[in-house]
This record gives structure tokens, C-alpha cells and sequence, in this order.
């Protein structure tokens, strides 16, 4: 198991709050502070100054993009500080809002739905917290129904790993996910990157942001 995290949550709705306390608690992760209100969020984050912050993007007063506001804001005042924000709905704005907030590193865009899922959203929480960049599946599928036309050098199987690297996958969890070699995939990530004319980058991270920036153009 991953090693502990120190969570603090934002989320307005008490059910979701207290289950998802339940879950991290249950898979060994702590949560210092647990919050309803964008307002509080950025206290708690103040003064328990927190491994990560899981927050929702509808909070009190308004429920329009309060939670996502003070994620922005946490990310300009900290920006080393690890957020994943989570949104009931696909909004692309959004996500690029948050990806865009400080260098990118430590950043999750996921749906709710998500949750569900519980080892894909605490794979999500570990690699957020690690620094990495952790876009939802439906958000990058709409990205890349978008640029169908300049995608369409693109092989079947090149679009497959596209739509996971932008994902926030390393080249090893592509490789088990398609049950290919390492090297099959760093080939085919050496093709994509050529095809649509985008620079090499040498770590997955900047490699997302690359793909991500493209899709999002």
C-alpha cells in the first residue's frame, strides 16, 4: 500500500463528505480537515498545510466554480501543493483552468463517478500527491473528439496510447494496460509526438502537459 497522505477535503454535500473520509481512512490515508465551503477549504489547507487537497468544484455560496476558484488560488499562493479537484460533470474549461494553475505538476481533474472506482481514484490520489497529472478518461475523450481532423495520421492503436498518456499514464502502466512490450510503447509515443509535430519531453509529466496543450489548442 502506499505510503499515508495527509487529506484535506472540500465537499458540500455531507454524505459524499463522510464517505469519502471512510474510504481514506479505510486505505490508511489521513484526513486533517474536512470542510463544506470554499472559504474553509483554503483556512484548513492554512493551517494544517496538508499533503494534498481533494476538493469539489461546486461548493457554497454560489455552487458555480467556488471549489475550483480557491484550488487556483491555493495553487498560485503554494505552488508546489498538490490539488484533485473533482467535478460532477465534464467541463473542459475547468480542467484546463487547473492545468494551467502554477507549472501543472501535482494536478486531477476527475469526474465524481470516479469514485466509484475505488482503485482508480486512489491510484488518481497517489499520483496526484507524487506530483504527478491526472486527467479523467471523459475529459480526454472529448479532447480528442475535438481534434479528430488532426489526428487522422494517427494509427487505431497510436490514438489508443495518446488517449493514455494524456491521461497521466508512465510508458510501464501503458504497456500492462495493452499488454505490449516497453519498448513498443515508447515507439509508438516517439511516432504520435513526431506525427503531431509536438517536442520530445523526457518525463511523463511534461509529456501530458505537451499532449494536453495540443488537444486543448
Amino acid at each position: 500500500m502506499s505510503s499515508s497522505l495527509r487529506v484535506v477535503l472540500a465537499e458540500d454535500s455531507v454524505l459524499l463528505r463522510e464517505g469519502l473520509i471512510g474510504l481514506l481512512a479505510r486505505f490508511g490515508h489521513e484526513v486533517a480537515a474536512a470542510v463544506g465551503d470554499a472559504e474553509a477549504l483554503r483556512d484548513a489547507v492554512a493551517a494544517h498545510d496538508p499533503d494534498i487537497v481533494v476538493t469539489d468544484v461546486r461548493m457554497p455560496p454560489g455552487f458555480q466554480d467556488e471549489g475550483l476558484r480557491a484550488a487556483v488560488a491555493l495553487r498560485a499562493e503554494r505552488p508546489a501543493l498538490p490539488v484533485l479537484v473533482l467535478s460532477q460533470y465534464v467541463q473542459r474549461s475547468y480542467a484546463t483552468e487547473l492545468l494551467d494553475a502554477g507549472d501543472g505538476t501535482g494536478v486531477g481533474y476527475l469526474l465524481k463517478d470516479r469514485i466509484g472506482q475505488i482503485e482508480e481514484f486512489l491510484d488518481a490520489l497517489t499520483r496526484v500527491a507524487a506530483g504527478g497529472t491526472v486527467v479523467d478518461p471523459e475529459v480526454v475523450r472529448q479532447l480528442l473528439r475535438r481534434r479528430r481532423d488532426p489526428l487522422a495520421a494517427l494509427t487505431p492503436r497510436e490514438r489508443e496510447v495518446l488517449g493514455l498518456v494524456a491521461e497521466g499514464h508512465s510508458n510501464g502502466a501503458i504497456a500492462r494496460r495493452l499488454v505490449v512490450t516497453e519498448a513498443a510503447v515508447g515507439k509508438h509515443i516517439g511516432n504520435i509526438l513526431g506525427k503531431l509535430d509536438l517536442p520530445p519531453a523526457d518525463d511523463t509529466h511534461r509529456r501530458v502537459l505537451a499532449v494536453l496543450a495540443y488537444l486543448q489548442a
